[in-house]
């Protein structure tokens, strides 16, 4: 029984305010302000004692469905829900850390897929998971509870991990914690992989991520930046030293657009802005100049996610003087849809914090709907000064599929000094893949049965983006903990591994 089973009738759901908008782009903080203990309690009261709960499942909806729904790793969320409201905190994170070896990491970069499944939902608004799962995990650094734990016992089995993201520290870590040495391979110069260089500090600050790296270092993980595997390394010598191999190199081919003009000079891919932007700031706090910026410029961003968010964010720290989102398809819409069905997650119109600030900064919601870009203008200079677009509809075609056509007469001009192509990613590089001769799916992932995670080639897994495709930060971790549970049987016979 929850201990306040009235709570969501008498608490109605809150968030503590972020920084205002126009004050936070003037700095890289982060922006969310942390709630008081009795507000969480509170929060954590309006979990409902419901019979079955949804938001822990992770559950895999029909093919037809948008998204999966509740949490892909099986937070344990209505226990530690209740122990915040008793006051448990410490009991709160020794049930969160029993399915989740990274929650600062996911309460503040997940998009919640859980709280869009909780039964509360159906017809109030949820409960504030995510940031009681923050609030939990920043008390538990704050007293000291998160300790360093290195194995009491080595196996003497060696596991190469290619890729310090989501995926590789997760599968690391798990294998860590079973007595495996594990090495963990990273090209970039320092470990984190999205999570370092992918995400910009004011949404996930660098020395939260770099604390958790060192506790992984002090547990025993071996750490190896500037090396790329397949190049530095090859794939297959790595692969003879070892006794497992475990691809989580994710998903980083970005969608390109290939019109005309695709060649001037101010084009650039999001990730390429968002991660020199990143280096930058850590390596000089931008005084290195080693990074593309936004400072008066006009910006136009096409896409429409997180990537493209980010950017829009990121532009606005710099200074930009004009920005646009181009987004190809429809504004979603203020409440459910019938096709969007609890316990999906809701695609619904929202406001991320980039948009936020940019309609404080000038007035409006910078993402224009329904939009293709039909090709890009040149001065005399050869860079980009303005882009041609069109407006679409979406119709559906003979074979069931829908498609965008253009609506005669709506040919606009935007100028431009610098646009940014953050349209999602096709797949993973290929370069390790096809050294290894890893088999590969009709989208070029690499093939591994799902919850399995082995690969045509005895010894070697993959897991995250590179198996999948483009996804969540908690799949990655889903997927890194499932691929070192079937690592540790691969090398072990059997697993205690979750």
């Amino acid at each position: 029984m929850m201990g306040k089973s009235t709570g969501f009738m008498q608490y109605r759901r809150d968030l503590p305010e972020d920084r205002s908008p126009l004050e936070r782009i003037k700095d890289w903080n982060e922006f969310h302000k942390q709630f008081p203990e009795e507000k969480l309690k509170e929060q954590g009261a309006r979990c409902m004692d419901c019979g079955i709960p949804f938001c822990h499942t992770g559950i895999r909806l029909p093919e037809k469905s948008p998204t999966a729904s509740g949490c892909p790793i099986n937070n344990l969320i209505p226990e530690w829900n209740d122990l915040v409201y008793r006051g448990l905190y410490k009991e709160a994170y020794d049930r969160l850390n029993k399915t989740n070896n990274f929650p600062e990491f996911t309460g503040r970069v997940c998009p919640a897929p859980c709280e869009g499944a909780c039964v509360l939902s159906i017809s109030e608004p949820s409960v504030t998971i995510k940031q009681i799962e923050v609030s939990i995990i920043d008390k538990a650094w704050e007293e000291g509870w998160v300790s360093t734990a290195p194995p009491t016992k080595r196996t003497g089995k060696n596991v190469s991990v290619v890729g310090s993201g989501p995926a590789g520290l997760s599968c690391a870590a798990q294998l860590n914690k079973v007595g495996h040495l594990v090495t963990v391979y990273e090209r970039a110069d320092r470990i984190g992989g999205l999570l370092m260089y992918g995400i910009p500090n004011m949404k996930l600050d660098k020395a939260i991520v770099q604390r958790r790296i060192d506790t992984m270092s002090k547990e025993g993980i071996n750490f190896v930046v500037n090396t790329e595997v397949g190049k530095d390394i090859s794939a297959k010598d790595l692969l003879r030293k070892s006794d497992a191999l475990v691809l989580c190199g994710g998903a980083t081919k970005p969608r390109d657009l290939p019109i005309e003009g695709r060649n001037l000079d101010g084009i650039h891919f999001g990730m390429e802005f968002l991660q020199a932007n990143t280096k930058s700031f850590l390596d000089s706090n931008h005084e290195d100049g080693n990074y593309i910026s936004a400072k008066s410029k006009n910006v136009v961003v096409i896409g429409g996610g997180d990537t493209g968010t980010d950017c829009v964010a990121t532009s606005m720290r710099h200074g930009c003087k004009t920005i646009t989102q181009f987004e190809i398809l429809e504004r979603p819409p203020d409440n459910r849809s019938i096709q969007n069905p609890w316990p999906q997650h809701p695609l619904i119109y929202k406001l991320d914090y980039g948009q936020e600030e940019a309609s404080a900064k000038f007035g409006d919601d910078p993402r224009v709907y329904l939009i293709n870009t039909a090709r890009f203008v040149g001065n005399e200079n050869n860079h980009v000064c303005e882009l041609h677009t069109v407006q679409i509809e979406w119709t559906v075609g003979p074979d069931g599929k829908a498609f965008p056509k253009t609506i005669e007469g709506t040919e606009k001009v935007w100028s431009a000094d610098l646009v940014l192509l953050a349209m999602g990613f096709l797949g993973p590089e290929a370069t390790v893949i096809k050294q290894l001769n890893v088999t590969t799916d009709e989208r070029s992932n690499a093939k591994a049965c799902e919850d399995k995670y082995i690969t045509n080639v005895p010894g070697v897994f993959a897991a995250g983006d590179i198996r999948r495709g483009q996804s969540l930060v908690v799949w990655a971790f889903r997927e890194g903990r499932g691929a070192a549970r079937e690592v540790d049987r691969y090398l072990m016979g059997s697993t205690n591994l979750p």
